[in-house]
């Protein structure tokens, strides 16, 4: 019901900008978050944004360099990403649902997932 795209390789400092586009879902109704997991590591969350883009939310390590926006008449979210780091290396997959739990980008309430593009920062 998503399919992300955008990822790749990039050098650190660089920049990317994914893109989720939704089918079969109506965005609407559904919050929508980035998560993204790293090698190794479980999944976390980075932006939350709410139905109508009036509430926001970031991982700290993201605040400043990421920003997530939305057109739902687009059917599309994105996550722009800046002065990327080696640590935001990973599968970032968007999900639609409710994304913020306890003041955090959280993942245990989404209920509907992309597959993943994956992020490669390195030099």
């Amino acid at each position: 019901q998503f399919v992300e795209s955008g990822g790749g390789l990039v050098e650190p400092g660089g920049s990317l900008r994914l893109s989720c586009v939704a089918t079969g879902i109506d965005l609407n109704y559904y919050s929508m978050g980035w998560f993204r997991q790293a090698p190794g590591k479980g999944r976390e969350g980075i932006a939350c944004i709410g139905k109508d883009s009036s509430r926001i939310k970031y991982l700290d390590s993201v605040q400043g360099r990421f920003t997530v926006s939305r057109d739902n008449g687009k059917m599309t979210v994105w996550l722009q990403m800046d002065n990327l780091k080696a640590e935001d290396t990973g599968v970032y997959t968007c999900a639609a649902g409710p994304c913020l739990r306890n003041l955090q980008v959280d993942s245990s309430g989404m209920d509907y997932w992309g597959k993943g593009t994956p992020v490669t920062v390195s030099s």
